[in-house]
């Protein structure tokens, strides 16, 4: 075993002059479990906290992972969108506003595991600290910090939390630091369980420290679907076929309220009158619910499907790729860019994957067509070294943006056209092998059209599908290891426990349990179901590692999402089939237990998907 990393506890605030701290080591078959016993002396009552800390000497370039909530710098300072960010020095006022500091601390329900990493920089080790979400004083804390003068790091757990310097809640304005205090009592004793774990100097080092920490939480938390996966399926196809179709001129819109009359006008003012061809709503979705209307022989359903996907198809960009969407007001348009005239690469690399699959399902020469088109027109903007491009103008197919991993997603589609053009796998292997150096730094970013250079959950679908595509494709152990480090960083943003909801709220009353569900990223820090995109490929990688985890956390997350589908109108004021996209588990956005009052064509759709995907075993 390695070296027990060096750890200090103390109690601070009003408190700390009367209470006594004593620690107690044990080992653990992965790192060291610590027992942190707290004695309050005082003849009074006095408010304060107990911090945990654990340094990392000669950090001048650190590398920081809270999972599902920062990596590394966090935000690239290139990044338009504003959440927080590390930088080495920053701890003006000034910066703290921009949402820049060489210190952090969060709340630990904003982590997928509560636990803060540390290495003190390329090739060299560090330290994590572990513990619950809550604990007898209070919800946890979780820090990082950084001392430029001392060039060293600092990891650190805080009973109860703090937000500091400042809180971030989902924009670019930040509030004021969230202090709170526990009040000790005298004669109290009370105990404090953390986990310590020595880091070797890979970044990768946290792999099989999260997944311990999964098997021990998993334990405890059992799972609670709402219904089972033929019924989930049957509910989220006519969510879509009854709330999302609509025949003319043939999409599906991507959001729809819950409340049907909160306008007057059957709520159009908050249903989206738009549609993606990829993404957020379009063909992937249209082929789940495509895939359910042949397998029940439903069809209402397989027309509603053939219609979207025909309408997308006839419509392609001059430049011959898909368009990004369709508004009802002024018709087919760019994507969610700040480029001009740009189709973001993973919305239109989704939609051609998917239209391979319906296309394989039930042929049609305008599908076809489509699909080559696409294909081609990308193969040939590929650079040299394998980059697919991440931004596209619509009228003259340059490439606006060579940044981010957007083009991952292209690589599946390429693999499963492979047999179309001799031209489509050497183009996958090559963007491959572009991409992998986003895997191996552990920042993967730029799959989402709305958060471009920020590492987001959704990159690590992405990458997932890519590298498991192209181990199918070749054989390679190569591609194989990629999708196992991929995964292994998808899940990163996946909850491993189930957060405590305050009882009154909806989640709470309902008794969601968010184990298995992802956070959507350190920007949009909500709960989130995309990660069934990926459920086959998660499966398909635990048969060929002979290693059940993967396939298992697939089953955790499409049981997560078995709950709060609407069973039937009315069911959490909602209409029979909507979901929701977005269960807010910690105060970001809004207050933490409330549900997003709109259903998400996505949503629907990769719920159903992931339950086709199931049960067509």
């Amino acid at each position: 075993m390695s070296a027990r990393p060096e750890v200090c506890a103390t109690a601070v605030g009003a408190a700390a002059a009367s209470a006594e701290v004593a620690l107690d080591w044990t080992e653990a078959e992965l790192g060291w479990r610590l027992t942190v016993r707290v004695r309050y002396t005082g003849d009074e009552a006095a408010d304060g906290s107990v911090l945990v800390e654990a340094p990392v000497h000669g950090a001048d370039d650190p590398w920081w992972l809270i999972p599902g909530a920062f990596y590394g710098e966090n935000r690239p300072a290139e990044n338009t969108r504003a959440f927080p960010r590390f930088e080495v020095g920053a701890d003006t006022a000034e910066q703290h506003d921009a949402l820049v500091s060489d210190t952090w601390e969060f709340r630990a329900d904003r982590a997928a595991t509560p636990a803060v990493f540390a290495w003190a920089g390329e090739g060299r080790g560090g330290v994590a600290l572990a513990a619950a979400e809550t604990s007898a004083l209070g919800l946890t804390g979780l820090g990082l910090a950084h001392d430029a003068a001392w060039g060293d790091a600092t990891v650190s757990l805080r009973f109860p939390y703090r937000e500091y310097p400042v809180t971030y809640y989902g924009d670019a304005r930040p509030r004021p630091a969230d202090v709170s205090t526990y009040r000790f009592s005298p004669g109290e004793t009370l105990e404090l369980s953390v986990r310590v774990f020595a880091l070797d100097a890979s970044r990768h080092a946290y792999a099989p420290i999260l997944r311990a920490l999964h098997a021990e939480a998993a334990a405890d938390t059992p799972l609670q679907p709402w219904v089972d996966v033929a019924t989930a399926a049957d509910l989220t196809a006519d969510g879509l076929l009854t709330w999302h179709y609509d025949p003319d001129p043939g999409v599906l819109l991507e959001t729809v309220g819950f409340d049907r009359e909160v306008s007057g006008r059957d709520g159009l003012t908050v249903d989206r009158q738009a549609m993606h061809v990829g993404w957020v709503s379009g063909i992937p979705w249209a082929y789940a619910l495509l895939a359910h209307g042949l397998r029940t022989d439903r069809p209402a359903e397989a027309d509603a499907a053939r219609h979207v996907i025909d309408f997308i198809s006839a419509n392609l960009s001059p430049s011959g790729t898909f368009w990004g969407v369709w508004y009802r007001d002024h018709g087919w348009t760019q994507s969610w860019t700040e480029l001009k005239r740009g189709l973001h690469a993973r919305t239109l690399g989704e939609a051609t994957l998917f239209l391979l699959r319906a296309q394989a399902l039930d042929p049609h020469p305008r599908w076809e067509d489509a699909l080559r088109s696409n294909l081609n027109v990308m193969v040939g903007r590929q650079r040299a070294d394998g980059n697919l491009g991440s931004v596209h103008h619509a009228e003259t197919g340059e490439v606006l943006s060579w940044s981010g991993a957007s083009g991952l997603t292209w690589i599946a589609a390429l693999v499963e056209a492979a047999d179309r053009d001799d031209r489509y796998l050497p183009a996958a292997l090559a963007a491959g092998r572009y991409y992998e150096q986003f895997v191996h730094r552990e920042f993967v970013h730029g799959a989402p059209e709305d958060v471009d250079l920020a590492p987001t959950s959704e990159d690590g679908y992405a990458a997932v599908m890519a590298y498991v595509a192209l181990h199918r494709a070749t054989g390679d152990a190569h591609w194989l290891d990629l999708a196992r480090r991929a995964a292994d960083w998808m899940l990163t943003f996946r909850y491993t426990y189930d957060v405590r909801f305050p009882e009154h709220t909806l989640l709470g009353a309902y008794g969601f349990r968010t184990r298995g569900a992802d956070n959507a990223s350190p920007s949009n820090q909500h709960l989130h179901a995309y990660g069934l995109v990926c459920t086959a490929e998660l499966r398909e990688l635990s048969a060929a590692l002979s290693d059940p985890h993967y396939a298992e956390r697939a089953e955790e997350t499409l049981a997560c999402f078995r709950q709060f589908i609407a069973r039937e109108d009315g069911d959490f004021n909602a209409y029979r089939g909507m979901v929701s996209e977005r269960y807010y588990q910690t105060a970001c956005f809004q207050p933490k237990g409330m549900l997003l009052t709109l259903s998400h064509a996505w949503s629907a759709g990769v719920t159903l998907l992931a339950c086709e995907q199931t049960l067509a075993g």
